[in-house]
């Protein structure tokens, strides 16, 4: 059921990307699971009937009796009903989307990438950056990790959703979106007008740093796996003595992806195991065949590494295969599937909850580092060179 289903952060990707698993979205191309245009099922709580005619009483009522008659749009009414249903879960990661922003979703999954190039997600209730993408618009207009996103062209992002963030930020390449931005330890804010563009997505980036290899994800696509083999092999080549797997900012990804990359450190056992609302647990094993790796590893996370980042931090954890260090994680430990409704709409629903291969849940949780330190940029990796070679001695 959950192959080939995008791990969000969610990070949804607003702009240009696929909505994102990720801790949230990505501003750019997002990693939402795939769409399902048939309607959700229906639900087995045993007053649903019962509450539903209280609604239909309700919405008749008001269409028969309210004084002000050209207030009553049925089509806002239904919209603001179903908001308010959402409203009610307090979950971050499930949402309502109007036709225009299901259809943005939709062409997501089809490889339509064009937007701002930057991870977002829902912490505390505020918009914020996950991650811009290397070299995109959001990161020349110096969006950081970790910027609040406090206006969308002029409009408070206040309560707003995740989507209707997405469909405010999205657009095609060549037009601008102005933003209200509150940098993390800046006491004022700043507006940024950022000009969308076709964004390149980048898996992971490879080098050898002495006789240690340095692998950076920035997220979890279709090629991930493809290009770590090929950086293996590589490593291989070059009789190196560590590796060092930087997952810092990564908003997460495709789930097959992080199960395929962490089965090149693992001989087997389980990556991660998914629990439905009736308790139905799945679990996905380590894959068999391609390049295996029984050297030392050290992952470096942030508080903005997510979702698919987690699910790989975690599984290495558990089975002791690397050493995590640097900031806890983001805590996106949900899985998402997005469905359409008869009008075009449609609902990102939260369906299930990731959970490692020693059952520690995700979801609030985050992967607590073996070594907690606060190290910036090649700081961290410094720290990770110099673990590794203590290692070794």
């Amino acid at each position: 059921m959950f192959r080939r289903m995008k791990v969000t952060v969610i990070i949804l990707a607003v702009i240009g990307l696929s909505l994102s698993f990720s801790a949230g979205c990505t501003l750019a191309g997002r990693t939402f699971p795939p769409v399902f245009p048939s309607p959700a099922p229906v639900s087995t709580f045993p007053d649903a009937d019962r509450s539903l005619e209280t609604v239909q009483e309700a919405w008749d009522i008001i269409l028969k009796n309210y004084v002000d008659q050209e207030k009553l749009d049925s089509s806002r009414l239904k919209e603001e009903a179903i908001k308010g249903l959402i409203e009610a879960l307090d979950d971050p990661y499930t949402a309502y989307l109007n036709p225009q922003a299901y259809r943005l979703s939709a062409s997501d999954l089809r490889g339509s990438f064009e937007g701002i190039g930057a991870h977002v997600g829902v912490r505390d209730k505020a918009l914020i950056i996950i991650a811009p993408m290397p070299d995109s618009p959001a990161w020349r207009a110096g969006i950081r990790p970790g910027d609040t996103i406090l206006e969308i062209n002029g409009e408070s992002a206040e309560g707003m959703s995740l989507e209707e963030a997405v469909a405010r930020i999205r657009g095609p390449r060549g037009t601008a979106v102005k933003l209200l931005i509150q940098h993390l330890d800046e006491p004022q804010p700043v507006e940024v007008d950022i000009v969308r563009a076709e964004i390149r997505i980048i898996s992971l980036s490879f080098e050898m740093k002495e006789s240690i290899a340095y692998v950076r994800i920035f997220q979890f696509t279709e090629r991930t796996d493809e290009d770590l083999s090929t950086a293996l092999s590589t490593i291989s080549r070059n009789g190196a003595d560590g590796i060092i797997l930087d997952v810092r900012s990564n908003p997460g990804g495709l789930l097959d992806e992080v199960v395929d990359v962490a089965s090149h450190f693992l001989k087997e056992g389980i990556v991660v195991s998914t629990v439905d609302n009736k308790g139905n647990r799945e679990s996905l094993p380590v894959r068999s065949g391609g390049v295996k790796t029984d050297l030392p590893v050290v992952v470096l996370t942030d508080n903005f590494s997510a979702s698919a980042s987690e699910v790989l931090s975690g599984a290495l954890q558990d089975y002791g295969r690397a050493t995590i260090a640097g900031t806890k994680t983001f805590g996106k430990g949900s899985v998402n599937q997005l469905f359409r409704l008869k009008d075009g709409s449609g609902l990102f629903i939260t369906i299930a909850r990731w959970f490692t291969p020693n059952g520690r849940l995700i979801e609030g949780k985050g992967i607590t580092p073996d070594y907690d330190f606060d190290l910036k940029g090649d700081d961290a990796v410094q720290w990770a060179l110099d673990f590794l070679k203590s290692k070794r001695q």
